[in-house]
Parts: structure tokens; sequence; C-alpha cells
């Protein structure tokens, strides 16, 4: 057993109506200077979290502007907001986008680092301000993990910051705020929540503690993913993917994930295609290629995913591959990537773009050279 490091928030509050507790940590944290960052869609919760915090006498200012993946730009804007605020605690309220944009402005808030320096891992030297995430999807674990990504526009790729400065000190996942998720944003970030836990375990770095979580993990999305999308007010199932995001975000620091994540980066920076809706086209194919390496881990997936074990591993594993489709499908989500605007001609530029996220693929099980990049992309456009 290898050694690793579980990095974790100081304090991790889950449960329905723990909004309420999220405001009382904040008012005793004797920091009266609240920067919160969330997007346009939460006016209202941010609004009325800001008032409860201004009443007990905190300085409270708001950032609603991420509307969309962050990217470099967006960041520095948020970074700028922040700094004129003269931030002492950042409240991070929204998924993924807002939760990573909220991470690193409080770690570059009173910071002379650029952010592109510390693209990669471990390359970020400190934070000072307090961090405090919320989410309000189920999905990306940005809420515990150590990672943030930002969109490169020039190199028209995803790049991350991997740091444990990056874990927030608090985190506080309420169910409830989950609700309002639609349908379409409920199956993207619940499939991403799904990967994190399959790319976890299937991992070359796969770990006895960490599997504990990415199997729970898996379990939760096959018994409730179809259901919170299909019944948006199932408090059981809105619980159940909270969980499962969870589980999945405390795989990331550990572990983290492998081929999936990195191809799907070209398709969310030049084709703008959602990180999670990605992902989920290609976990199938992509999960069927590895299944030849690790036939029993990625049976075990499929197991945990409701499929009856055969004879032999490796067909169990195929059947999981096949159970992974149809989830997508059964989500609503369309699986031929010509559905978004993605054309044949543009594989072979993803596949060289796929092959530069080597801090991803060298946790794959099975090792990816950029043929089989250019094999996989192409059967995701074979999807009727």
């Amino acid at each position: 057993m290898r050694t690793i490091t579980f990095l974790q928030p100081n304090r991790l509050t889950i449960g329905f109506g723990c909004v309420a507790e999220c405001i009382s940590y904040v008012q005793g944290l004797n920091r009266p200077a609240v920067h919160i960052i969330s997007s346009p869609s939460l006016w209202t919760t941010m609004t009325e979290i800001g008032s409860s915090l201004i009443g007990s006498g905190c300085i409270v200012s708001i950032d609603a502007g991420i509307n969309a993946e962050p990217t470099i730009s967006m960041f520095e804007q948020a970074v700028a907001k922040a700094r004129d605020a003269k931030a002492a605690c950042v409240l991070g309220i929204g998924g993924g986008s807002v939760l990573d944009i909220a991470k690193l402005v409080a770690a570059f808030v009173d910071s002379d680092q650029n952010v592109e320096e510390t693209f990669g891992i471990d390359l970020l030297r400190s934070r000072h301000c307090h961090l405090v995430c919320m989410p309000t999807t189920a999905g990306t674990g940005s809420e515990v993990s150590p990672n943030a990504i930002l969109l490169d526009e020039q190199a028209k790729l995803k790049k991350g910051v991997i740091s444990p400065y990056l874990v927030p000190d608090a985190t506080f996942i309420d169910p409830h705020m989950t609700l309002s998720m639609p349908p379409a944003v409920t199956a993207s970030t619940g499939l991403d929540a799904l990967t994190h836990c399959i790319e976890a375990y299937t991992n070359k770095f796969a770990h006895p503690l960490v599997d504990v979580y990415a199997l729970q993990g898996i379990s939760l999305c096959h018994q409730f993913l179809a259901r919170a999308v299909r019944q948006p007010d199932d408090l059981e199932a809105r619980e159940g993917m909270s969980l499962a995001s969870l589980y999945g975000g405390l795989c990331l620091g550990p572990v983290n994930t492998a081929a999936v994540h990195a191809l799907a980066y070209p398709l969310g920076g030049e084709f703008h295609v959602p990180h999670g809706l990605s992902n989920a086209l290609l976990l199938s194919h992509v999960f069927r290629f590895n299944a030849q390496a690790t036939p029993d881990r990625h049976a075990a997936v499929a197991i945990a995913m409701g499929v009856r074990p055969s004879a032999d591993a490796l067909d169990t594993a195929y059947l999981g591959a096949d159970r992974l489709k149809q989830l997508a499908t059964d989500c609503g989500v369309l699986t031929d990537l010509s559905r978004y605007k993605v054309d044949l001609s543009a594989i072979p530029g993803m596949a060289k773009s796929a092959m530069t996220v080597t801090r991803l693929l060298k946790n794959n099980p099975r090792d990816i050279d950029e043929a089989a990049c250019l094999k996989i992309y192409s059967e995701c456009f074979q999807e009727q």
C-alpha cells in the first residue's frame, strides 16, 4: 500500500438546512470583510445570506459575475473585485465553476504570483484569506478538492491548479441547494461525479482508502442519478447525489482522474462542451478501452452499477460499459458528439491536445497514445 495524503476541509457539514450553520460559522470568524462569489441565477440566495451577515456586523461584497465555465480572464476580473473589497473571507456559493473561481480568488487576493505560473501540482505558494464553499450542484466535488480548473483561451485548453491551499477551510453541503438544478445540469454534473469515482477506482494509483469512497459514490450514482433527473424534487435522490459528489471530490486529491478527463479538456476548451457533458460522452468508450488492462477493477465498477457478474471479469466489465452508456441515455444525454457542433475533422487536433494533459494520462490504467485517442474520439461520433 503506497503512502497517500488525504486533505479535507477543517470543517465539513452536510445535511438539509445546513445553510444556517454556514451563516453562523462565517459570523463567528471575526473577519468582517466577507466577499461572496456566485452566479447571477443565485442572486436571491446571495442577497439573503449577505443580509444575515451584514446584520451581524460583517462588511459584505458580492460578485455575481460567474456565468460560464471559468477562464483566465474571468478569474482575473474576479480577483480584482476581491482586492477592491479587501476580502478577508471568500464565500463561494454555486456550482463547480463558481467554487473553482472562489478557491483561486482566496489564494490570489493577496498573492504576488500569476495564475499561469501555478498551473500544475504544488506550485501555489500560500493562501491567507479564509475560504468557505457551499455547492449548489451535485457533481464536481470542488467543495472539498485541492483542484481548480481554468480555460486558457489562447491555448484553447483547460488547465489545472492543484494545491493543498485550495482545499476550503469549511464546506457546507445542503442538498436543498440543489433542488433548483434543471434536469440537464443535474445529469451532466451527476455524470461528472460518477466519472470522478470511476477514474479514482480504476486509477493506476488507486488506494484502498480511496476505493471505499469511490465504490460508494458509483453505487449512489447508479441508485439516484436518473431519479434526480426525472424527479427534481426527490429529496432522497438529491441527498444521494450530494453524497456522491462529496465522495468523488474526496477522491480527487489523493488519486485524481485519468484519460476521460484528459480527453474531455479539448472538448471544453475548443468547442465549449460543458465539462460534465464532455465526460459523459467519453466515459463508456474510455471505460471499455481501459477494461482490458484491469478487468477485475472494471468488473467491480460494473457490479456497483448493478450489473450481474458473469464468469469472465472482462465480459462483466464490458457490460458495465454498456450500463454507463444506458445511464447517460436515461438522463437525456445525447451521446453523438456531432450533436455538439464538433466535426470529425477536429479529431486529430483534439487528440494532440489531449496528449498534452500528462498529469492525468499518467494515472490511466492502460497506456494511451495519440492513435488510441483518435479511435476513442471517433467512437463518440458513431452513436445514433
